[in-house]
């Protein structure tokens, strides 16, 4: 259950085509500077507006003054970056989504309506249609030997060939407040994680 397929529900992102072709949600994360760098600039102009080196940002989307963010980058329509989120690259930010204050989003894709709004660390990840991490909750994308991530699958470990990668989290999955989701960790789809969980 940890295929794309299983997880994630493509019509509810814009970068569903980024995902064309792919198995597994992690396979995407390579190709994400790359794709907001194609798809960027073909956004209509009346709907986004390109602030800064690769970054674009729907009109309608709220983004606050203290608010960071690095290219490339795409904020979708009706976002939302509260105070002091800060957007390292790499970074797409759905529909509706919500990057909360104090909030670090670094190579991945929150899907529309996901929410990551307060004190998280989502790196190396994705969040699927309206997942939820609660306060505190992290992605954490490096194991401390530094070894590649693998993802357990029945018992046996799959081999993701990637260094860094963080969690992948199905539609309206949710991660209870100050849960720690280690390296490689697949939530499945409308899943529910307690707080404190690692």
């Amino acid at each position: 259950m940890m295929t794309i397929q299983d997880l994630l529900d493509l019509s509810k992102t814009i970068a569903a085509p980024l995902f064309a072709g792919k198995t597994y949600p992690w396979e995407a994360l390579a190709d994400i500077g790359d794709f907001i760098l194609q798809l960027g600039p073909t956004l209509p102009a009346d709907e986004y507006e390109q602030r800064g080196e690769n970054i674009w940002i729907a009109r309608d989307a709220k983004i606050f003054d203290s608010a960071y963010i690095a290219g490339p980058c795409i904020i979708d329509h009706g976002a939302e970056l509260r105070q002091c989120a800060f957007i390292r690259g790499n970074a797409i930010v759905g529909e509706g989504a919500v990057v909360g204050n104090s909030t670090e989003v670094k190579n991945a894709i929150l899907f529309d309506g996901a929410q990551a709004p307060h004190y998280n660390y989502i790196g190396d990840s994705v969040m699927g249609h309206k997942a939820h991490t609660g306060a505190g909750a992290v992605t954490s994308n490096l194991k401390q030997d530094h070894s590649n991530v693998t993802v357990l699958k029945d018992g046996e470990r799959v081999e993701t060939g990637m260094r860094k990668f963080g969690a992948m989290l199905g539609d309206h999955a949710e991660s209870g407040c100050g849960s720690v989701l280690n390296p490689g960790t697949v939530v499945g789809k409308n899943a529910r994680i307690y707080p404190l969980s690692m």
